[in-house]
């Protein structure tokens, strides 16, 4: 009987010293921000992605830290990843970049509209919409290879991410390719300034001449004098564009050799589009 009550107690204090000795393993556990819950091991972290092996599994799975709401680390620390993304995305001004152009960017062109000013003035968004309506039309007989997004659905584009007239300028060119999906953004400039007046007159004349029943002569002369005014403009067109990586590729600016009547920007536009990178014959 003693022999039995000591295998036993050998045998209790043999499990304890077991349970001792076997360390539980605390998973570490990536919450996704679908709502996913991962649970294993993180094997390294990037500026984008984290490489992640499940308990129990050998393979090892890539998972994009913009799908990544927190990670719960192993030994306790939170990181939440969503805020760091949102701080990144606050940045008022993003370097240039010169990463590998995004592949679903390759070789798209929007088209921005245009800014219009009347003698230094904001004017007419109309002028601006028309303006980036002609660039659309005559890109798209010269562009061979590229893709260009039509004013339309850049624009409605536009609006849904907020980046509206008055925003606009609060977004990178980095930041609207990234919502219109393009590698090349298009920005022009309209200038009209009033020039001189132009007037022309003219005179004519004619006389009636009546004879009554006494065969007397009667002469009524008659004369008219116009005068037309005109207002002539001086106009200029600017053109930018932009990469994907807020690179600018040109930047040239071009004034009408003669100053017009109706404000056309036809000849100066054209001229430019004529001389950008992505023009062709």
């Amino acid at each position: 009987m003693k022999k039995i009550c000591f295998l036993l107690l050998c045998t209790f204090i043999s499990l304890a010293g077991f349970a001792q000795g076997v360390k539980k393993v605390i998973p570490d556990i990536l919450l996704k921000t679908n709502g996913e819950e991962m649970k294993g091991k993180i094997i390294r972290v990037t500026d984008t992605d984290v490489s992640f092996v499940y308990t129990g599994e050998t393979a090892e799975y890539v998972i994009k830290k913009s799908d990544i709401s927190k990670i719960t680390h192993s030994s306790g620390r939170i990181e939440n990843i969503a805020q760091q993304s949102q701080s990144a995305g606050d940045r008022p001004n993003d370097a240039v970049s010169m990463k590998a152009t995004p592949i679903e960017h390759h070789n798209k062109i929007a088209i921005l509209p245009f800014t219009f000013l009347m003698d230094n003035a904001q004017g007419a968004d109309a002028v601006g919409l028309k303006a980036q309506q002609e660039t659309y039309s005559l890109l798209s007989q010269h562009t061979a290879g590229y893709t260009i997004l039509d004013p339309r659905t850049t624009n409605a584009m536009l609006i849904q991410a907020g980046a509206t007239r008055d925003k606009i300028i609060g977004y990178t060119m980095k930041n609207l390719c990234d919502i219109l999906g393009v590698e090349y953004i298009i920005d022009g400039t309209v200038i009209q300034a009033k020039g001189y007046m132009t007037s022309s007159g003219s005179t004519s004349g004619n006389t009636t001449i009546k004879k009554d029943d006494q065969d007397k002569v009667k002469a009524t002369d008659y004369s008219y004098a116009t005068t037309n005014a005109a207002q002539r403009y001086d106009v200029s067109v600017s053109l930018q564009i932009y990469m994907d990586n807020n690179a600018e590729i040109y930047n040239q600016s071009h004034k009408a050799f003669l100053s017009n009547t109706d404000g056309s920007y036809s000849g100066p536009l054209e001229y430019l589009l004529k001389r950008c990178p992505i023009y062709s014959k």
